[in-house]
């Protein structure tokens, strides 16, 4: 990760954000999305001219976040910036750099719920067998499909996964998630076996070629992928497939869950599967097979 330049105040930017890598347990992307924000603001100080922490209030900060809206920043984004500055208005005040906190009275932003695109069963099917595993490399992607379904695993945790990870004799993963928070994740017996094939047959000519650190996937130089491998090769089998919707890695893990959930999986061991630290991140999925619903209660209800 490239160091990040404060144009003002840079030793209380840079004490900030040591604290919430260290006290908020962030790492990686979350760590940097955040990095961009604090540099991002300060830089809008400087052009105000600002050059007392105290000297920032509600209007100049509401001015920002205006300044934001208008250069296009989605509603996500924008709402990722008012919680990295009340984070940061939070703890000037903690340590007595500022008389009051300005952001108290700032309102969130109301995100629209947008459901998330998933395949169908039939399509992710289609989808597995689409990377033939009589190749080396199509053997790999192959336990690469067929994990990420298996589990709901995100992009990161899939390229940074290692052997040690495994322990398919009881048929877990142990997945270390945003934060390094570690969860053990339940992987069904076909993707076991393709992965087990890709141990054998594939990976040892790949690993002669490079370090790999026990990293599990590799590339045919012996090291780990990056992301947009994986994004690449979910793209390039989706085609194959002939499914025109448009997916991603996420597209699996979006699926994994609707799939668990339409079986009549419970919420919250999916939510424990998925990692996600609030049940509500979950339950956009409950969501997705609204339409069925309808159909059965027009079917069944007295008064249709």
């Amino acid at each position: 990760m490239k160091k990040l330049v404060f144009p003002v105040f840079p030793a209380v930017f840079q004490k900030y954000k040591q604290f919430i890598r260290i006290e908020k347990n962030l790492a990686g992307n979350s760590l940097e999305s955040y990095g961009l924000d604090l540099v991002r603001f300060s830089g809008f100080l400087q052009d105000q001219k600002i050059t007392s922490l105290p000297s920032i209030t509600l209007n100049l900060i509401e001015h920002y976040l205006k300044s934001l809206h208008e250069a296009g920043l989605a509603a996500s984004s924008i709402a990722r910036n008012i919680s990295t500055l009340r984070g940061f208005h939070r703890f000037v005040f903690s340590e007595g750099l500022i008389p009051s906190d300005p952001t108290e009275l700032i309102d969130s932003v109301k995100l629209p719920k947008k459901l998330p695109e998933v395949l169908s069963v039939s399509e992710m099917f289609s989808v597995l067998e689409a990377a033939r595993d009589d190749h080396p490399v199509g053997l790999r992607d192959r336990a690469i499909l067929e994990l990420l379904y298996a589990t709901g695993m995100r992009v990161t945790e899939l390229i940074t996964l290692k052997q040690s990870q495994l322990f398919f004799d009881i048929g877990l993963i142990r997945v270390f998630g945003k934060g390094s928070k570690e969860r053990l994740v339940p992987v069904g017996e076909q993707a076991v076996q393709f992965v087990q094939r890709y141990q054998t047959q594939s990976r040892p000519l790949f690993s002669r070629f490079g370090r790999s650190a026990d990293t599990l996937f590799l590339n045919q130089k012996g090291t780990g992928l990056s992301r947009m491998t994986i994004l690449t090769l979910v793209k390039y089998y989706s085609g194959l497939a002939g499914i025109s919707k448009e997916v991603t890695p996420h597209t699996f893990r979006h699926s994994f869950a609707t799939h668990l959930l339409e079986g009549g999986a419970d919420l919250r061991a999916v939510q424990e599967m998925l990692g996600h630290a609030d049940i509500s991140t979950t339950q956009i999925y409950t969501h997705i097979d609204r339409e069925f619903l309808k159909e059965v209660h027009f079917q069944f209800h007295p008064r249709r």
